[in-house]
C-alpha cells in the first residue's frame, strides 16, 4: 500500500494537500492514457507500470508536489526539498521536475507542456524515487545512468500507453547527436559525468536536451546488451557498497572505462560521425 500525497499550488499557502492511498498489488497497469486524466490518476497508473512492468520499487509513502509555474517551483525546492536558494534558482532555470527520497516535485506549467510530456515527467521523476529506494539513499550510482534509465522507463511507459514509441525516441536522440557532433568528439568522460555535480556541469555547458539524449542512448545501449535487470541490480548494490567502479563492473561484467570505449565506438557508428 502506497500513500501518495498530491500537493497542488493554489491554497492559501500556495498548496492544497490531497492524500491518496495506492495499493500496487490491486492496480492493473493502464494501457490507455485517456484513463489518466488527473495527476492523481497519472501517479497511480505510472506507479503500477513501473512496479509491474519493470519490477521497480515504490516507497510506502510518496509525496507529489505540483507547483504552478517556475517561481512557485523554485520556492518549493527550497521549502519542500530543502535545497539551498542558490541551487534552487539554478535548478528552476532548466529543470521542470525533481525526484528526491520519497517525494517528487513538478512544475505544472512549463511553456511546452502537453499531456504526453506531463506523463513523461511523472514517470521520469518517479524512476528517480525508485532508484533512491533501490540504492538506499540519494546521489548513489552514475548520474548519467540514473538520468538515462529514468528516460528509458519514461519513454517505455509512454509506449505502453500508446503515446510514443521507444524506437522513435532512439531515432530522435541519434539525430540529435549528428547535430551536436562535439559531444562525441570530446569523449564521454563517464567517470567525470557520473556525479550529480559533474552531470549538471555537463548539460549546462553542452545543453540539456543533447546531453540527456546522449545519456539515454548510452543507457539504452547498456540495457540492450546487459538487460534491465542488471541496471536495477546495479542501483541496489549501493546498499552494500559505495564503490562506483566496483559496483558497475560487478553488475555489468565490464569496467566503466571499457564500457565507455565500446559505447563511444557504437555511438559514432550509429550517428555516422
Amino acid at each position: 500500500m502506497v500513500c501518495v500525497v498530491a500537493v497542488l499550488a493554489g491554497g492559501s499557502d500556495g498548496r492544497v494537500v490531497v492524500p491518496l492511498w495506492v495499493d500496487l498489488l490491486s492496480l492493473t497497469p493502464p494501457t490507455d492514457a485517456r484513463l489518466l486524466r488527473t495527476t492523481d490518476e497519472a501517479v497511480r497508473g505510472v506507479a503500477a507500470i513501473m512496479a509491474k512492468g519493470f519490477g521497480l520499487p515504490v516507497p510506502d509513502r510518496v509525496v507529489v508536489h505540483v507547483y504552478d509555474g517556475r517561481r512557485a517551483f523554485e520556492q518549493g525546492l527550497i521549502r519542500d526539498a530543502r535545497v539551498s536558494p542558490v541551487q534552487a534558482a539554478t535548478l528552476s532555470d532548466f529543470a521542470i521536475g525533481v525526484g528526491a527520497r520519497g517525494q517528487v516535485l513538478l512544475n505544472h506549467r512549463p511553456a511546452d507542456r502537453t499531456e504526453r510530456e506531463w506523463l513523461r515527467l511523472i514517470a521520469h521523476e518517479l524512476t528517480h524515487v525508485s532508484q533512491i529506494e533501490l540504492a538506499g539513499g540519494e546521489g548513489r550510482g552514475e548520474q548519467w545512468l540514473a538520468e538515462g534509465m529514468a528516460d528509458y522507463v519514461a519513454f517505455s511507459t509512454l509506449e505502453r500507453l500508446g503515446l510514443d514509441m521507444l524506437e522513435r525516441r532512439r531515432q530522435v536522440a541519434t539525430a540529435g547527436l549528428r547535430a551536436h557532433a562535439t559531444l562525441l568528439q570530446r569523449g564521454l568522460d563517464l567517470e567525470g559525468h557520473g556525479t550529480p555535480q559533474g552531470f549538471t556541469a555537463w548539460h549546462l555547458r553542452d545543453g540539456s536536451i543533447p546531453v540527456y539524449q546522449l545519456a539515454f542512448l548510452i543507457t539504452d545501449d547498456l540495457i540492450d546488451r546487459r538487460g534491465f535487470d542488471r541496471t536495477r541490480a546495479y542501483f541496489a548494490s549501493f546498499r552494500r557498497s559505495s564503490d562506483r567502479r566496483a559496483n558497475f563492473a560487478a553488475a555489468f561484467g565490464q569496467s566503466l572505462a571499457d564500457f565507455e570505449a565500446d559505447t563511444l565506438v557504437r555511438l559514432k557508428t550509429a550517428s555516422a560521425l
